[in-house]
């Protein structure tokens, strides 16, 4: 738990505060970007919430936050609103779950309500408030997992769900050996009609990412969008497996046409077919040249 006496000299007076446990994860700092932001090489609140929108959001980063260490030198009375805000909606029947676990670095984790069964991508940490909304909005059908850094409390949300857990078999390790459905190759799988999974090879060797229903793109921890550079990015630093073959498997995803891009690490980014496309382009293009 975060306590005020490890209560980073960088933020602002106030009851809102980053302890020094932080680990510079990035998920306060786009959830509630007008109260947290960097400060070295961690995060701290830069401007307290002035209203109920920047309240709201910052206690939805406190409960998001991987580490705890987000806290509040008075109890917060409106905690339990934070908590039935998840899942948070982003577009259509699209929702970020919150909750980032710190097995997984604080990656960020969606669900996909659908008739035919929702769909959770990637995990969050598993905590009762979350799962009693999962409950109300009709459970969890597949668990689909981007890769293995990403899989955080998977075997308790399949135990209590009784998901099916999708994963490729070159991420499959002592603790996923369980999974279900364990996808193989290199070639994508229609998985349903509203549902693509394209291998991407690159960050790992059997990274996937999910194209639902032609729009929305979740992409682990191969394509994100960077605030530095303006344009969407991979990871050079953190590629474990081939950034060659990173970058052979963007120019593949180049040719499907997406609205979204939703990652598990690094920022949104949503536009027109036409200005995804030029950004996908753009991004290859600075790939050949790191």
């Amino acid at each position: 738990m975060p306590h005020p006496t490890q209560r980073r000299p960088e933020n602002v007076s106030g009851d809102v505060y980053v302890d020094s446990t932080c680990i510079d994860c990035d998920t306060c700092r786009w959830m509630a970007p007008a109260v947290f932001s960097q400060r070295g090489d961690q995060s701290a609140v830069h401007h307290q919430p002035a209203n109920e929108q920047e309240r709201l959001q910052a206690m939805q980063a406190l409960l998001s936050c991987p580490t705890a260490s987000i806290g509040t030198v008075e109890k917060p009375i409106d905690i339990k609103a934070a908590q039935q805000s998840f899942p948070i909606a982003i577009a259509k029947n699209v929702y970020h779950c919150g909750y980032h676990a710190e097995s997984s670095y604080g990656a960020a984790s969606y669900l996909i309500q659908r008739p035919d069964g929702n769909v959770l991508v990637d995990s969050p940490r598993f905590t009762p408030p979350l799962v009693k909304q999962l409950e109300a909005m009709g459970g969890v059908r597949y668990l689909y997992l981007t890769h293995r850094d990403d899989v955080a409390d998977h075997e308790k949300f399949h135990q209590h769900f009784g998901c099916d857990r999708i994963l490729h078999k070159d991420e499959i390790n002592a603790g996923t050996r369980g999974v279900e459905i364990q996808l193989s190759g290199t070639e994508p799988t229609q998985f349903a009609p509203d549902l693509l999974i394209i291998p991407v090879p690159g960050h790992t060797k059997g990274h996937t990412v999910l194209l639902y229903d032609q729009t929305f793109l979740f992409s682990g921890d191969h394509l994100a969008w960077s605030d530095d550079r303006q344009h969407l990015i991979a990871f050079r630093s953190v590629c474990w497996y081939s950034w060659t073959e990173l970058t052979k498997s963007m120019q593949r995803l180049a040719d499907y046409s997406f609205e979204w891009v939703l990652p598990g690490h690094g920022r949104r980014f949503h536009s027109d077919r036409p200005t995804m496309q030029h950004q996908m382009q753009q991004c290859i293009t600075w790939m050949q040249r790191v």
